[in-house]
């Protein structure tokens, strides 16, 4: 189907040329490269006498123009200036607008559709806005066929299934529950511990030299120490990285569960947020290259970031928990 285009005045010659030549609607569609109905509703109102003249029709065309007036741009400088200083800060483009939905701004709400269009209107005129976007504008692979399910891992010593978690926990009306996973950098070079919790959306990272027991055990108890009064379960995949569970379990007076193997949407929280993560550390990222400085950075952006799932912000109730200041 052609889209959709305002007629021009040449496009009125021409429809006055070939409607002399007894050129049907469609016809004359295909030539313009526009729907039929645009033809069609064109002749219908721009008769004179049950004539088309392109002088006339072009007149009409103008005066209803001039009588209907053009409705301001909700993409003024203002909101042009705040739309890309916000993806520079790696906000989504719903996050934008709905971020702008729920507040009162001077600034008109705008649809995230229409900031997309501004994102991709800048990558065809040679700008860099769309390598912000959380996947730099490429599409999502297809999971493969390939990946073999059989495979075995070897069982986590003294592990809780997730179907023993108390049911207050699915609920998500209390501060305490975190879910928790590792991202692994490029050739295994080093890996982020993220930990996130399911209430407040609140996310703690944690750079580590290596991804061994021991290693990710002393950095979670480390980071969830601060808040011990705030941690109340922990849940996590089958990874042998979290096999000394009962140690940091322990430390942190916790409840420790598993995720089924295979299962991540159980972790479904955990697993999107390590897709924000990824939008500053790509699967190419050596870990062991990075600071630590970089990683409270990214962990303090993606805490100030607006969340759908919260009306775009962080209640203030919970977020002060935790001694965090939500800047938006």
């Amino acid at each position: 189907m052609a889209a959709y285009r305002h007629l021009g005045l040449d496009d009125r010659i021409q429809i006055q040329v070939l409607t002399k030549r007894g050129i049907s609607d469609a016809e004359i569609a295909r030539e313009l490269k526009v729907h039929r109905s645009t033809v069609w509703r064109e002749r219908r109102r721009n008769k004179v006498e049950g004539k088309y003249y392109y002088h006339l029709a072009q007149a009409c065309a103008e005066k209803r123009q001039r009588e209907r007036g053009r409705r301001p741009s909700k993409m003024t400088p203002a909101m042009v200036v705040f739309i890309e200083e916000k993806l520079q800060l790696g906000w989504s483009p719903e996050q934008i607008g709905g971020w702008l939905k729920h507040r009162q701004t001077a600034l008109v709400p705008v649809s995230y559709e229409r900031i997309y269009w501004h994102v991709w209107r800048n990558k065809i005129d040679g700008g860099s806005l769309y390598r912000h976007l959380r996947r730099g504008g490429r599409r999502y692979r297809r999971f493969g066929a390939r990946f073999d399910f059989t495979r075995k891992k070897a069982p986590v010593s003294g592990r809780v299934d997730i179907g023993q978690r108390p049911a207050i926990v699915e609920e998500k009306s209390r501060v305490g529950d975190w879910e928790l996973d590792t991202i692994v950098g490029s050739q295994r070079k080093g890996a982020l511990v993220s930990m996130v919790e399911r209430g407040s959306k609140l996310l703690r990272l944690a750079l580590v030299a290596e991804s061994k027991s021991d290693v990710v055990a002393n950095v979670i108890e480390a980071r969830l120490s601060k808040d011990i009064d705030k941690v109340l379960t922990l849940t996590m995949d089958n990874g042998a990285e979290f096999a000394r569970h009962k140690l940091f379990g322990a430390a942190l007076d916790a409840d420790t569960f598993f995720a089924r193997p295979y299962h991540a949407w159980e972790r479904g929280l955990n697993e999107h947020t390590n897709g924000l993560v990824r939008q500053y550390f790509p699967k190419s990222t050596d870990f062991s290259m990075i600071s630590e400085d970089s990683v409270l950075r990214v962990e303090t952006l993606l805490n100030n970031r607006p969340r759908a799932v919260l009306a775009f912000s962080i209640p203030p109730g919970k977020a002060t928990l935790f001694g965090v200041v939500i800047a938006c």
